[in-house]
């Protein structure tokens, strides 16, 4: 089997609606996301490199979200009174159609959205459009000290597979170690079970008054 680059369309759920991001979509997602209990644990490089107002986050769209190797995407609210409305991003990056493997990451949500269907949601839009596509392996990985991230990559049943010691360097200086899970083809049907299961007791987040 051979794995295509997948289509950059709008994925759509029950509690999300996942875009294509584009930078006219920098200034609403700057208010979702930067803000420092969303970077406090690594995301950005951690709260050292968290933009300093939108102009700057604006500018950096292109060279921080994988534009050149995947597709990034804005996560907008697909029901409710706040419809439309940016709760994060998310993105297929990494992708290797020779050797059929993907990477989702770059994600971040507005805290409100923390707890309820809004991951396993993308997670499972995600992954069914690289296991479409033909891929045979889908990554995710965090900072190994981001306990609450690791528990929910872990909860969406993605395997462990081990630790990159000293694999980046945050913007404060120090090392981050990265803790990489993944899902691979033979094992996405029990995946996708779960999480279907999961989304049928989710919450939807409230973001009105936020």
């Amino acid at each position: 089997m051979t794995a295509v680059f997948p289509d950059p369309a709008p994925l759509v759920g029950r509690f999300v609606r996942l875009e294509p991001l584009v930078d006219t979509d920098a200034p609403e997602l700057f208010s979702a996301i930067v803000r420092p209990e969303v970077y406090e644990f690594g995301y950005g490089g951690g709260v050292a490199g968290m933009p300093g107002d939108a102009a700057t986050f604006a500018r950096e769209l292109r060279s921080h979200y994988p534009f050149a190797t995947g597709i990034p995407f804005t996560v907008r609210l697909a029901a409710g009174p706040d419809n439309g409305r940016i709760i994060g991003t998310t993105s297929l990056g990494d992708i290797d159609v020779v050797n059929r493997g993907a990477h989702i990451g770059w994600t971040a949500y507005h805290p409100a959205a923390w707890g309820t269907g809004v991951n396993p949601e993308c997670k499972l839009l995600l992954m069914t459009l690289a296991f479409d596509a033909g891929f045979e392996r889908v990554k995710i990985q965090t900072d190994a000290v981001n306990a609450r991230s690791r528990a929910a990559i872990a909860k969406l049943g993605a395997s462990f597979e081990g630790i990159l010691r000293h694999h980046k360097i945050r913007a404060d200086g120090t090392w981050r170690d990265t803790a990489v899970y993944s899902v691979l083809a033979d094992e996405w049907p029990d995946v996708r079970t779960r999480l279907t299961e999961r989304l049928e007791h989710a919450a939807a987040p409230q973001l009105s008054g936020v």
